[in-house]
């Protein structure tokens, strides 16, 4: 299965070189030579454990190489209070308003953690172009960003998408990424987001999925932080076909905090595989992380979070928490909370349940006129909401609920679009 992909890189080298840019090429042999190093993931990789990555790599997709148009300064998207039209055919985006006093961070920032894990190494070797999202010193991003992937296509298509996001000090924005699909193909998405979050910076982030059976997304974000940041991490699957997203968070000033949360709907025979780590690297940090899942039918759904308190990190407080409802016998659910402790004054908990439909519930609503369908839908619609409303973003959790009952009673979400059907 390596080989596939170390042909499709030697294919296309030609074309991403002259394609791309400086900041890219520079890393990219030695991301192809790590990838080939490494091989694909296994399961036999503790990371990767509860996904099969050989199922989702093995059709042979064809590689997006659309070029870009942009509009302002290539590579880079901070226009101020302007919306930004980009459409290859795969992705758009837009409304992206961020007030830029000065020049725009380097792109050369974009080399990223391609050295430990194969699946951003190989992001590394294949991207063409990236996106850069940068906020300036002392400035508010009054509108929030949205980066809205559409994929669309006539033939089984790999998309490989790179995104950095520079927030300098004291500065603050809301980022949104959102994942559609809008054609009946296979496509496999491979994405690596990383964020450098400066002194006093404050970053609300937000990534929606909501594509169909034949979309594989692997998604891998790196946060690091400097002092006294608040950074959240908002990840939502309400539909597709084999989803991993890896959240790896690097807490390196002291005084920061960072905010997990995580809600998954799944059913029919989809997969979704959340995996994160908070690093806790230097004293008097807070890190809180919620993930909640619903799994039906035949879905699989894993869970696998490691609280990481290094030696000299005291005064760290950290509370990890996944609870998962499987609302049909033929359901799975794996998850796997941990904590590394290295430091003697911290206050650190972890827990994770896994449950079925409260029967005693739906009797008693049943008994009260209320449908045994309707009844299930109100009981997993109840178990989600909770982290629906750790959204900070209120038009965004207005809508997600909206989203979410909608999920839950399998109502149409696109318009005439019968894909998911």
């Amino acid at each position: 299965m390596t080989n596939q992909y170390t042909e499709l890189y030697e294919e296309v080298k030609g074309l991403l070189e002259k394609q791309s840019c400086e900041a890219l090429n520079s890393v990219r042999e030695e991301a192809f030579s790590v990838f080939k190093t490494l091989g694909l993931p296994t399961q036999k990789a503790e990371r990767y454990r509860y996904t099969n990555v050989e199922k989702a790599f093995e059709p042979n997709y064809g590689l997006s190489l659309a070029p870009l148009t942009i509009k302002g300064v290539p590579y880079v998207y901070a226009m101020k209070d302007a919306p930004i039209d980009v459409t290859p055919y795969y992705n758009k985006v837009i409304d992206a308003a961020v007030t830029a006093d000065g020049e725009p961070a380097d792109i050369r920032q974009l080399r990223g953690e391609y050295r430990q894990d194969a699946l951003t190494s190989l992001n590394t070797a294949l991207a063409h172009d990236a996106l850069l999202i940068y906020v300036p010193k002392n400035t508010r991003a009054e509108t929030p960003i949205r980066v809205e992937n559409i994929l669309s296509g006539e033939q089984d298509t790999m998309i490989v998408r790179r995104v950095l996001v520079v927030m300098e000090e004291c500065s603050e924005a809301t980022v949104f990424f959102v994942d559609h699909a809008k054609s009946d193909r296979q496509f496999l998405t491979l994405q690596v987001v990383e964020v450098v979050a400066k002194d006093g910076a404050h970053l609300d982030m937000y990534d929606l999925e909501e594509t169909h059976e034949k979309c594989n997304r692997f998604n891998n974000v790196y946060i690091k932080t400097g002092r006294d940041v608040t950074v959240r991490h908002n990840c939502l699957t309400l539909s597709n076909g084999i989803t991993r997203n890896a959240v790896d968070v690097y807490l390196q000033g002291v005084g920061t905090e960072a905010y997990l949360n995580g809600a998954v709907i799944a059913d029919r025979r989809q997969h979704v595989d959340n995996n994160t780590i908070i690093d806790h690297q230097v004293p008097q940090c807070t890190s809180t992380e919620l993930y909640k899942y619903v799994i039906d039918d035949e879905a699989v759904g894993a869970f696998a979070g490691k609280i990481m308190v290094r030696e000299g990190a005291q005064q760290t407080s950290s509370q990890e928490t996944n609870n998962n409802m499987c609302a049909s016998s033929d359901a799975r659910m794996y998850t796997q909370p941990m904590l590394e402790i290295y430091a003697d004054d911290v206050k650190c908990a972890h827990g994770s349940t896994v449950g079925v439909m409260d029967e005693a519930a739906l009797f008693y609503m049943q008994q009260r006129g209320i449908p045994l369908e309707t009844a299930r839908t109100l009981l997993k619609t109840a178990f989600i909401s909770q982290v629906v409303d750790e959204m900070k973003w209120e038009s965004f959790r207005d809508r997600l609920h909206i989203l979410v009952d909608k999920r839950l009673s399998k109502e149409e979400r696109c318009g005439n679009c019968k894909i998911c059907k």
